[in-house]
């Protein structure tokens, strides 16, 4: 699985359209590396640029990005609304799929110490890349903004983490780090009042509302010992919220931006918005995302709202979107597009599985024609999909099951289970196909000197290997779905035991033909070692299939 970063700078220019694009031009120019938003202010003279890729890949995007910066942009000609103390002024990193806060972090650090030490300019560290405490907060790295660099860089406390320690007039400093996705997101209202719609914003946002003697937001302040404003904190950490109305849509909103999704998930905001408007006579009807949101909060909510209906949770990715769509009224004011608005599905075209895309006789023309791939490898791997499905397919309607409500709960969770067997099975077929495509390749490299022979040997046998390990592993999970196919044979819906049969002669053609694949491609294998265990290992989940097809067959057979 593609680990994704998101890398979100912020140069010092927005009026200029011909530099703007010369700058953000040179992130297109990086293999792997998608441009996803360009956002110029002419007030603010300010643009906001998204990008995203794998670590190593942003991080050169992001490079070119600040060197191209440096040469464009000259700050000491800088005026605008926006603080600001660089050319490239921020540039975040932000985990999207597959990435830690670690992973961001090390980025961070590796731009760092390059743009210092190549482009000579100073360099900050902020959030959670922070070098120290005083450092975490980017408004006290940039305070006194550019033109205060000059009196601030010469103090110890002030020193840059990469970089001189000395003013540079063109470039100014940059201050990197590595953060939480911001999600932007608007919670709708069946009113125009604003001020209704701040008194929700102040109920749910983290710094709440001034706290008044009588309770009332006109009354008394009360102070603290120190002698500062006490706050009744909002609901939802790591929310800034304020109401406003929308002349283009006549209602009321609340605009929130969540600053940290773990703390409070997109789902979360959207009931505690529900929920004081309730309090408060009014009523949500609909909400909207302000640009993209990652996969996971949108499949995060989706189960949410399907928990709260005791509802079985293990369907589909596309049926649980749904779910969080309707749930959340996202598609009220303008349609949700998948592809707009949720960053993988936007960065799918770069990752197409061609076969899994296929429909069915387009599947079986491919197969059927002249070119060995896809061959028994791949029509393995979907032998193994069609039987988990069929297995997530009973668990899905005992849970559905009259008069079994309360087991829904344990049928969602087999569901799941087979859910996540399905999807690695489908990821198999087209990657089945992959291997001995990699086989060809290696195949074909030169040949011509004794090096090219040496490097054409080994790139053949690394390619088998290869070719080898993935039919084994359509054979681990195909094997796995047994337990789920056993259980709904067993004591799922009974007037469905016919599809767990199907479904375990599914997953014993999948493990058996895989099988097939990795007796095959061993013959070509020069590692012994390897082609023993890998053998053997084989050898008996194909054992232990057979045995596993016939216990399920013969709870089938006595129930029909």
């Amino acid at each position: 699985m593609r680990k994704l970063i998101e890398c979100v700078p912020n140069i010092s220019e927005g009026r200029d359209a011909e530099k703007i694009k010369a700058i953000y031009s040179v992130v297109e120019t990086v293999e792997g590396v998608k441009l996803l938003d360009v956002d110029p202010g002419k007030a603010t003279n300010r643009t906001v640029i998204t990008f995203v890729g794998e670590p190593d890949q942003v991080v050169e995007a992001a490079f070119q990005l600040i060197k191209k910066a440096q040469e464009l942009i000259d700050m000491t000609k800088h005026t605008g609304e926006h603080p600001r103390f660089g050319a490239t002024d921020v540039c975040p990193f932000i985990p999207i799929a597959n990435a830690s806060m670690e992973d961001c972090i090390a980025c961070a650090k590796k731009l760092g110490e390059r743009v210092g030490k190549e482009l000579n300019i100073p360099v900050y560290f902020y959030e959670y890349a922070a070098s120290a405490p005083h450092r975490k907060n980017l408004a006290s790295i940039r305070a006194g903004e550019y033109e205060g660099i000059a009196d601030k860089i010469g103090k110890a406390e002030w020193k840059p983490d990469f970089g001189p320690a000395q003013f540079q007039p063109k470039t100014g400093n940059i201050a990197i780090s590595a953060r939480d996705f911001l999600i932007a997101y608007n919670v709708n209202l069946n009113t125009t009042s604003v001020r209704r719609a701040n008194n929700i914003a102040f109920d749910i946002r983290e710094q709440g509302r001034s706290k008044t003697e009588d309770g009332s937001p006109s009354g008394k302040p009360v102070l603290d010992a120190q002698g500062n404003p006490e706050r009744i904190p909002g609901s939802c950490k790591g929310v800034k919220a304020m109401g406003w109305f929308i002349e283009e849509y006549g209602v009321a909103q609340i605009s929130m931006n969540i600053t940290n999704v773990n703390d409070t998930p997109l789902h979360k905001a959207f009931d505690e918005c529900d929920k004081s408007a309730h309090e408060r006579g009014l009523r949500v009807t609909g909400s909207e995302l302000v640009g993209l949101v990652p996969l996971k909060s949108m499949l995060d909510a989706g189960k949410y709202f399907l928990l709260k209906q005791e509802r079985s949770i293990g369907i589909s990715e596309e049926e649980i979107i749904k779910i969080a769509v309707k749930s959340m009224g996202l598609d009220e004011l303008t349609p949700f597009d998948t592809k707009k608005n949720i960053i993988e599905y936007m960065l799918a075209e770069d990752d197409v599985r061609p076969l899994v895309k296929m429909d069915l006789k387009a599947f079986a023309n491919e197969t059927a024609s002249e070119s060995p791939a896809p061959g028994g490898g791949s029509i393995a791997a979907y032998l193994g999909v069609l039987g988990v499905s069929l297995g997530t397919m009973v668990a899905n309607l005992s849970s559905h099951k009259r008069a079994w409500d309360e087991r829904w709960e344990e049928f969602s969770e087999w569901a799941t289970k087979g859910q996540a067997i399905k999807d690695k099975l489908l990821w198999l077929v087209d990657e089945d196909t992959a291997a001995f495509n990699k086989i060809m390749e290696a195949f074909q490299l030169p040949k011509g000197s004794e090096k090219e022979k040496i490097a054409r040997s080994q790139a053949i046998q690394d390619a088998t290997k290869y070719a080898i390990e993935i039919p084994f592993s359509v054979m681990e999970t195909s094997y796995a779905s047994f337990d789920l196919l056993k259980n709904m044979a067993a004591i799922g819906n009974p007037n469905s035991v016919s599809d767990a049969g199907v479904g375990a002669l599914c997953a014993r053609s999948a493990v058996l033909g895989a099988y097939l694949n990795v007796k095959i491609n061993v013959a070509d294998l020069k590692d012994e070692a390897f082609k023993k265990d890998i053998l053997a290992r084989a050898r008996k989940i194909a054992e232990d299939t057979q045995k596993a097809e016939a216990e399920i067959l013969a709870i089938v057979e006595s129930k029909l």
